[in-house]
């Protein structure tokens, strides 16, 4: 019997497989992968030593307003390391800046002053100026242009009336934008209910493109270049992860270029094929990205790259803040699975429902797989009706499966699905 230890909330639960089934653990090599600097001197360098750019603190002489785009509730960004630098470094190039850090919410709902204190600190809170994105306050935002896609590109004023734009973030694979990071800052993170709907409605979804490491030809990542491109991002800081949520490497300087040599060495380490299994298991790499049902479709996404036709997938996934949505919400327990797919494929892309994509991506796995949604603060009863099969544990769950497709079950593990790209060889 083997024993893993499964990514949940703030730690971890145990899953006990018998190693007679157990076809395959697939991890990224993030976690073995071994920086020669701290994470404050990876950062350091990166601003130091910026990719196709000047250096922010050039960027930063004579320039008034100064907008910091930085990433919510929902995400892992080490703000309290990363902040005080990037603040630093545009104060060293120009001490009478303006700042505004600006909270790239997207659809979420606003990250409240408690999160912020957990994200930024104290003295960031206490001492800097702080706004966060609200998608749903129409005077918010401005337009800007037309997208490729004929989606309409609405974005914050707060960074389109600046004079520099940076963006922080993370890097890792993203499930239909290809790759989080960079651009993504921009679109969906400070664009009104409009863009982000159209962004992720049920065609661009659907693209054979828009999918886990793709970037070329996706649509849905076409778009958010031209987005972020179109309000002059001029710098930005992006960082690589491990399953510690530390930094391993970090990236600055042009949109474009210093995110592409991120997506390099995330993609060198995250990769790895794809072995096929009737149970797969995996979780959403824990806090803060498993607090609700609605950001758990990423680790479902890796496993179904690696669960056969009609094999069962496990996801752990604590859900402490509950589904996350209310639209998602409610699309998801609207009926079959068939039913809501039927229902969302005839929105077109200019009445796209916010949050549907979640529900969208869910049938499409529902149809093919079982999903045993592993959870102790979600309502079981509500797991049901969002057409999943609900369980306390992960041994609790790996019994039910073995249930459902046989003992002799060959069991794929992928403990941070996350943080695993995989492919077919």
């Amino acid at each position: 019997m083997k024993t893993f230890k499964i990514p949940y909330y703030t730690s971890t639960l145990d899953l006990h497989v018998d190693e007679a089934n157990l076809e395959a653990e697939i991890y990224a090599k993030t976690d073995e992968y071994k920086a020669d600097k701290s994470e404050e001197e990876l950062v350091k360098d990166a601003l130091e030593h910026p990719i196709g750019s000047k250096k922010l603190r050039e960027l930063a002489a004579g320039k008034e307003k100064v907008v910091i785009v930085t990433s919510d509730h929902t995400r892992a960004v080490p703000s309290k390391l990363t902040l005080p630098i990037l603040l630093s470094e545009i104060r060293t190039g120009n001490p009478d800046a303006d700042i505004t850090i600006l909270i790239a919410t997207g659809l979420h709902r606003a990250t409240t002053p408690e999160e912020q204190r957990r994200m930024f600190g104290d003295a960031i809170v206490d001492n800097e100026k702080i706004v966060v994105n609200e998608a749903f306050k129409e005077d918010d935002f401005a337009f800007i242009r037309t997208l490729p896609s004929g989606a309409d590109l609405w974005v914050n004023k707060v960074a389109v009336n600046c004079d520099l734009l940076i963006t922080e973030g993370f890097i890792e694979p993203h499930f239909f934008a290809g790759f989080s990071g960079g651009r993504k800052s921009i679109l969906p993170g400070i664009c009104n209910a409009t863009t982000v709907n159209e962004n992720h409605s049920y065609k661009a979804i659907s693209s054979p493109f828009s999918t886990t490491g793709v970037l070329a030809n996706n649509p849905i990542h076409e778009d958010m270049i031209c987005a972020a491109r179109a309000v002059n991002v001029q710098f930005i800081l992006n960082v690589a992860l491990n399953g510690e949520k530390k930094v391993i490497a970090a990236f600055a300087g042009d949109l474009e270029e210093a995110h592409a040599e991120g997506v390099s060495f995330v993609r060198s380490l995250a990769q790895c094929p794809s072995v096929t299994g009737d149970i797969v298991i995996t979780s959403n790499g824990g806090y803060p990205l498993d607090q609700n049902l609605y950001q758990s479709p990423k680790a479902v996404a890796t496993a179904e790259a690696c669960c056969r036709d009609g094999g069962v997938i496990i996801m752990c996934a604590s859900c402490y803040d509950g589904m996350g949505g209310t639209h998602f919400e409610k699309l998801i327990v609207k009926g079959t699975v068939d039913e809501i797919d039927e229902y969302l494929s005839k929105i077109p892309p200019k009445e796209t429902i916010p949050e549907q994509w979640c529900a969208q991506i869910y049938s499409r796995i529902l149809k093919k797989h079982t999903v045993i949604l592993v959870t102790t603060y979600l309502d079981h009863e509500l797991v049901k009706k969002a057409n999943m099969v609900p369980a306390s544990s992960p041994d609790e769950a790996l019994a039910m499966a073995y249930d459902m497709v046989g003992k002799d079950a060959r069991v794929v593990v992928i403990p941070d699905g996350v943080a695993v790209l995989a492919v077919k060889p």
